[in-house]
């Protein structure tokens, strides 16, 4: 198993500069049962604030994932690719086999008191979620969120957990002294689709109730409205549902993304597509012949039914003033490779 950049333990010789023994890692189960069947690799980081390659076309420059690996088990997550790096497995494994990175706290510290820091924007939940189950018991996230807090440093968290909740009074705190921004995922209500394709994740209502509480409490909270998977819930009647329930829960805005595709993924979901609607394989084989993402005229016709229907109900723009929500380049005019979150 492989572990570049993820241990702060001596490197190796050159040859195998990559790999460490077992003693830089300390591998734990939990017989209980939200984890059994799960797998934690707890490793001491190098570092933890990362820099976002320009050639990916973020609306971001810098990160933080405090994990690895994801117990959402959605079937489209691009992240999978990412445990390929480590010679594990992108399917169940990348379900099952949780990195933990334990100083990710007392690290994200050091870093941000760097003269090297300049206090950028950094964004969380775009890699794999960082309020996934794990952090129910690892509790990481409230000292990164004290840690932000404390520099008065600017973040955003994009999320489908309802954990988040924990650490409402923590959000608040950063959120009078700096830009806190929070998006939740909900690219659809119908709840067959949802146990599905995101089994590991909570109901898309329960998701809806994290909005309606961080609004309540004077966070602003956006919606991602994402993805809208092509044939299974891109329905207009699923897409006035899902965009009535985002407009009941008070959110600021709702953005649609629709469903990509990349390496990695797209096997793990083109497996899943052919056992349950085998149907349809042939139909998304055309519709993404050319590549990970949809064509612009089909995200275009999502983009445009999905922001009037937003009108319709009475989402509007973000407030002048209001907490600053994780923003996403438009849709409506995709570029030649159109840019999505990468949790999604």
């Amino acid at each position: 198993m492989r572990w570049e950049n993820l241990s702060d333990g001596p490197r190796a010789g050159a040859a195998d500069a990559a790999l460490f023994g077992a003693d830089a890692v300390t591998t734990r189960v939990f017989d209980t049962p939200e984890f059994r069947g799960i797998t934690f690799h707890e490793i001491r980081a190098r570092s933890i604030v990362n820099r976002v390659p320009g050639a990916s076309r973020m609306p971001f420059e810098w990160t933080v994932n405090p994990y690895r690996g994801c117990t959402h088990a959605c079937v489209y997550c691009f992240a999978r690719k990412t445990h390929s790096y480590l010679d594990l497995d992108t399917g169940l494994g990348f379900d099952s086999q949780i990195v933990v990175k334990v100083n990710a706290a007392e690290l994200l510290r050091r870093q941000l008191a760097s003269p090297r820091w300049h206090g950028d924007h950094i964004a969380m939940g775009t890699n794999v979620d960082c309020y996934q189950r794990a952090e129910g018991r690892y509790r990481l996230m409230p000292g990164i969120i004290a840690a932000l807090r404390d520099r008065g440093n600017p973040f955003s968290i994009l999320t489908k957990g309802t954990l988040i909740l924990r650490d409402l009074d923590l959000l608040r705190q950063a959120a009078a002294v700096t830009d806190v921004g929070i998006s939740v995922s909900v690219g659809f209500t119908d709840e067959e689709l949802w146990r599905t394709v995101e089994p590991g994740t909570p109901a898309p209502e329960r998701r809806l109730d994290v909005v309606r509480t961080l609004t309540e409490h004077g966070i602003g909270c956006g919606v991602l409205m994402a993805p809208v998977i092509p044939f299974l819930g891109d329905h207009p009647d699923q897409l006035r549902a899902t965009v009535r329930a985002v407009a009941a829960s008070g959110a600021t805005s709702v953005t649609p993304l629709v469903l990509h595709l990349r390496p990695g993924a797209r096997e793990w979901f083109m497996t899943w597509l052919d056992r349950h609607h085998p149907h349809l394989v042939r139909r998304y084989e055309r519709l993404y012949a050319e590549g990970a993402y949809a064509p612009k005229w089909y995200q275009r016709r999502i983009t445009r039914q999905v922001h009037e229907l937003a009108e319709e109900f009475g989402i509007g723009p973000t407030r002048a003033g209001a907490a600053r929500r994780l923003r996403v380049p438009e849709q409506s005019e995709p570029a030649a490779g159109p840019t999505q979150l990468t949790l999604l």
